[in-house]
């Protein structure tokens, strides 16, 4: 059987070496988030070995978050990469011995082009720290390696001392659900996070008709358009009145009469359902799977409404959303 007890000391070696970090968050984390904010041009995170595979998560959450972040890998960087580097760049550097020689080999550049160096080991006095603008001490009592060798509980908590500097940054910036779902526009995530705006059928897209307008052109607006549907407004205002769908075409046929011969007005169904263009589209899908309708109007914020455009539940398919 597994050792269960060895997994448990595992967990909790690693726990409290992210809990140790804490009370470590003082001015120093200040300024390495003030760093990256003000940072003109990219974030570069280099490392060796375990640190570079952090450092490639660290830059992957900074990327999607949007502060634009990219891997340099030490030991190619003394090979040529070194060019990737700017002067209006930020470097964060991972070394939990602060002496890594790859590492070292790059002080001298990053100083002559000026660009800022953020330092995240666990020696504070090491060479490394000494060299950083801010060095952010990040050293654990010991790893989670029955050993006390191989990078664990260290390398967890590097890792979660990147995410802190990543979400405070996302907060700095103002950072919105919209622009997540913007960067992750092939993801579900980034899909749930959608807004009807985005999706909406606007401008001369979006079906409308007055009130008055008689029901031979309201039944080509609809054909023409092709969403089963077409919102009513008024002629002075362009306010939202109602909608004509397909079915109330039918139900009114079934009544009998000249049909022809009526306005918009005169079939148009009153009050109808609306959102606003920040709506999300799984709301709007909710709603539209509720009411078992297969469009819904989007509308101008404000008081009366005015037609934005027209989400159809082909849209949501569209998205996967289902």
């Amino acid at each position: 059987m597994a050792d269960r007890a060895l997994a448990r000391k595992v967990l909790e070696t690693e726990a409290a070496a992210i809990l140790a970090l804490v009370d470590r968050l003082d001015d120093r984390f200040d300024a390495a988030v003030q760093l990256l904010r003000r940072c003109t041009g990219r974030v570069i995170l280099t490392g060796m070995g375990k640190s570079g595979i952090i450092c490639r998560k660290i830059a992957a959450t900074l990327t999607s978050t949007g502060t634009p972040a990219l891997f340099l890998h030490p030991a190619e960087a003394i090979h040529g990469d070194l060019g990737v580097i700017r002067g209006d760049d930020v470097i964060v550097a991972l070394s939990y011995s602060g002496e890594t020689d790859e590492l070292l080999r790059l002080l001298e550049t990053i100083r002559r082009l000026g660009a800022r160096l953020i330092a995240i080991t666990g020696g504070p006095r090491s060479t490394l720290a000494e060299a950083a603008d801010v060095a952010l001490d990040c050293s654990v009592l010991e790893e989670a390696c029955p050993l006390n060798l191989v990078p664990t509980a260290s390398t967890t908590a590097a890792l979660a001392l990147g995410d802190a500097l990543a979400m405070t940054l996302l907060v700095e910036k103002g950072f919105r659900q919209e622009d997540f779902a913007n960067l992750h526009p092939g993801g579900k995530l980034g899909k749930r996070l959608m807004r009807a705006e985005a999706l909406m059928h606007g401008g001369t897209q979006c079906p409308v008709v007055r009130a008055d307008t008689r029901m031979r052109d309201v039944i080509y607006e609809m054909s023409s358009k092709g969403l089963g549907m077409t919102c009513v407004v008024d002629g002075d205002e362009d306010t939202l009145l109602g909608i004509i769908t397909d079915g109330d075409l039918r139900r009114r046929m079934e009544r009998g009469g000249e049909i022809l011969g009526l306005s918009a007005a005169d079939v148009m169904t009153r009050h109808p359902v609306s959102v606003s263009r920040d709506t999300l589209a799984a709301e709007a899908l909710n709603i539209l799977e509720q009411r078992r309708i297969t469009s819904i109007v989007v509308a101008e914020d404000g008081v009366p409404k005015r037609v934005a455009g027209v989400l159809h539940l082909h849209d949501l398919w569209r998205m996967e959303m289902f």
